[in-house]
């Protein structure tokens, strides 16, 4: 890797630890090596920003937060689309702060898949282990009528495809994690594992589907190299306790890299120095990675 790729950088939720791991992030020798940092975010911050989506001075307000916020992102998304960078890093957001602030979106992979016109999935990988989500932020309520042979197709096809461009894994092998306990066993537990996912698998080029308690720890130990996981929290769970502070939040599907932290603003923690960088320093090594592999063709 080298210091000709340039990426932008956001400070998230301005309440909360994005400026302090950023900071922390930009300190590290690894990172200056890998990347030219452009940062996007408010003023006010311990991190100035080369670009600045407005100023920071009432930490309680949650509209004003989730407005500059959201200005951020609109502001590296239209950077990368037009060029001017090869990949985009960003910090925490808060979810209700984005609402709030005129974004209704649940999150960052849905508002850019708005912005990009892009059909996206949302992976988080470490060393450990890679996870994708067929479906994302919806009440779990809703995940069984949300849970389509389509939802699950594209899931499949965009890891496949992300798996080959950006870690360069030729003949990538997937697991689909089943939705029912014991897969339904037989139709006990429900008949979604044989009806639809069981289907899918076969014509997508996947393995199982496997119950949950198994197919992680399965893909770990290196027989696979993603599991596709019909809801939020089944895989965001695996991920964590696997890996959490280094592991990566990837959009899959994107005309350009991005990446972010595997966790969440931690306002509760925001201006004591008590941040860890980790996982922040992980998603712009890998991100400059992704954005090297693109320059060379791959």
């Amino acid at each position: 890797m080298g210091s000709h790729v340039r990426l932008a950088i956001t400070l998230g939720d301005p309440r909360g630890i994005g400026a302090e791991i950023v900071r922390k992030a930009l300190g590290d020798s690894r990172v200056a090596a890998a990347c030219e940092a452009v940062i996007v975010g408010p003023s006010g911050l311990e991190v100035r920003p080369d670009i600045s989506v407005g100023s920071w001075r009432s930490p309680g307000e949650i509209a004003d937060a989730g407005r500059i916020a959201g200005a951020a992102i609109e502001r590296v998304v239209a950077m990368a689309s037009a060029g001017e960078v090869d990949g985009i890093v960003t910090a925490p957001i808060d979810k209700a702060a984005l609402l709030a602030g005129g974004y209704d979106f649940p999150g960052h992979t849905e508002m850019l898949a708005a912005l990009t016109g892009s059909r996206t999935a949302m992976m988080l990988a470490s060393d450990r282990l890679r996870v994708v989500l067929a479906t994302t932020h919806i009440a779990l309520r809703d995940v069984p009528a949300a849970v389509t042979p389509d939802a699950l197709a594209w899931a499949a096809r965009l890891t496949r495809e992300g798996l080959r461009r950006w870690y360069g894994i030729a003949e990538p092998r997937l697991a689909l994690c089943a939705l029912n306990p014991h897969a339904g066993d037989h139709g006990r537990f429900g008949d979604e594992d044989d009806r639809i996912l069981r289907p899918v698998a076969r014509d997508e080029g996947m393995s199982g589907p496997f119950p949950a308690d198994t197919v992680f720890v399965r893909a770990m130990r290196g027989e696979f190299d993603a599991v596709i996981a019909p809801y939020h929290d089944v895989g965001m769970t695996a991920i964590k306790v696997a890996s959490f502070g280094h592991a990566v939040n990837v959009t899959l599907g994107l005309p350009f890299p991005r990446t972010s932290p595997d966790h969440g603003t931690a306002i509760d923690i925001a201006g004591q120095d008590r941040a860890d960088a980790g996982s922040m320093i992980e998603a712009i090594l890998q991100c400059a990675r992704f954005a090297e592999r693109k320059s060379e063709g791959f």
